[in-house]
């Protein structure tokens, strides 16, 4: 089990969550490895999107997790003595059973695990998972086609399966907990203000808390969107639970391993 708060405590350099040609990364794990070195990272975590159920271009495929696993083995040895190094996966949950939970990733020889969700239910069609991560172009292509233009049912779909996710386990990080807030907030304006989102947003905190989990702060959009995940309103809520965190850059480029987190980083340590 890794230490999180160790390494937070250690260096400001580490990144946990970072993606590469497994899945929807657009460069190899090496590439990455050597850009974290030359940074001066101390820390580095591959989280391939995992297998899925659920049709989808951006998440790895069984019979790659052990090409994955054997790279992951090959980069350790090459560059173990110059940067700490750890196996590990982002994972779906889509539903019930189908999740961190699931025995198949309980049995990987994994560092630790992410739990994030990328998919809820079409409105009419329960079986029909849809995708409502990613650009907002899409995203509200699918609130046309997939949800009948009700942007309350996704959103608290959203919240409800990250919540059915606590609740079941098997995992160590919760992934970018509010990101439904930004394409949710840009179909329509205010919403994540709204006093029933706020509620939502901190159920989900207490319910992490209850769980003992860590907590994401995720900084893929702030240099492009001006947001984290979670908000940056909702900042003074990690420092009332006292809850676990760590600062994720998301990376998809190695160039972007470090892009965000300093600015979380100052901004937590004034809370």
């Amino acid at each position: 089990m890794i230490d999180f708060n160790k390494i937070s405590q250690e260096t400001d350099l580490y990144n946990l969550h970072t993606h590469t040609q497994f899945c929807d990364g657009h460069a190899n794990m090496e590439e990455f490895v050597t850009e974290a070195i030359a940074t001066g990272f101390t820390h580095l975590g591959f989280t391939p999107h995992s297998p899925i159920s659920v049709d989808s271009p951006c998440n790895m495929t069984r019979d790659d997790v052990q090409t994955y696993l054997d790279e992951m083995e090959r980069l350790q040895h090459t560059y173990g003595k110059q940067i700490h190094l750890y196996t590990a996966m982002e994972i779906d949950y889509v539903s019930v059973g189908d999740g961190p939970a699931n025995e198949y990733f309980k049995n990987l020889p994994l560092d630790y695990r992410i739990g994030s969700v990328h998919f809820i239910p079409d409105i009419s069609n329960p079986e029909l998972m849809v995708d409502i991560d990613g650009k907002f172009q899409g995203f509200k292509q699918r609130m046309g086609q997939n949800f009948g233009g009700d942007i309350e049912y996704v959103v608290r779909t959203f919240f409800s399966q990250m919540m059915a996710m606590v609740e079941e386990g098997g995992f160590d990080i919760v992934g970018h907990m509010d990101k439904i807030g930004f394409n949710a907030s840009q179909y329509r304006d205010g919403i994540d203000e709204e006093p029933w989102y706020d509620k939502m947003v901190i159920d989900l905190f207490e319910n992490i808390m209850d769980h003992h989990l860590t907590i994401e702060v995720n900084t893929k959009a702030w240099l492009q969107r001006n947001r984290f995940y979670p908000n940056l309103k909702y900042f003074g809520m990690l420092k009332r639970f006292n809850a676990p965190v760590v600062v994720n850059s998301d990376a998809h480029y190695p160039t972007l391993l470090n892009s965000g987190r300093q600015e979380a980083l100052k901004l937590l340590s004034v809370l």
